[in-house]
């Protein structure tokens, strides 16, 4: 038997002035995003915002329905329009902001499994790392790839 351990990186920061000037923008995107959730049934509204190589900022939020399994999360919403407008441009970074009784939750919250399999997908088909900003009220959480948040990914090569 061989044991291995899996570690990763996490930057946290105090707030939004620490950030770089274009993630700064990149996290008042996903702010705004999340006040325009579909949220009727949970209330929990979740905003996200990617920057493109190409400069290019997209946001985008969760949208519920009755039918749960029938909604998207904010991730995969941006992530997919950002694919679909602009097929050849990765992903340099996301945002990602949840908010509950309309205030931005204390601590960051991750996306869910479904979700970091998808941007896991789009990171490996641009072969290019995608930084991940988790902004919660108390304080900004950063890892340097999606792969840092499903580390034994799932992978087309299985198929």
């Amino acid at each position: 038997m061989q044991k291995k351990e899996i570690k990763i990186e996490v930057t946290e920061f105090a707030g939004v002035s620490e950030l770089r000037p274009e993630i700064q923008k990149l996290v008042k995107e996903a702010i705004s995003a999340s006040k325009d959730a579909y949220t009727p049934y949970s209330k929990f509204n979740v905003g996200s915002a990617v920057l493109l190589e190409n400069g290019e900022i997209i946001s985008g939020s969760n949208q519920e329905n009755a039918a749960y399994p029938s909604g998207l999360c904010a991730e995969r919403v941006v992530m997919f329009y950002a694919n679909a407008k602009y097929p050849q441009a990765p992903i340099k970074a996301i945002a990602i902001v949840a908010k509950n009784s309309n205030s931005i939750t204390d601590e960051p919250v991750p996306p869910c499994g479904a979700c970091r399999q998808s941007l896991i997908e789009s990171e490996q088909r641009f072969n290019n790392k995608m930084e991940v900003y988790l902004v919660g009220h108390k304080k900004i959480q950063m890892v340097k790839s999606i792969a840092d948040l499903l580390p034994l990914t799932f992978t087309g090569d299985f198929l």
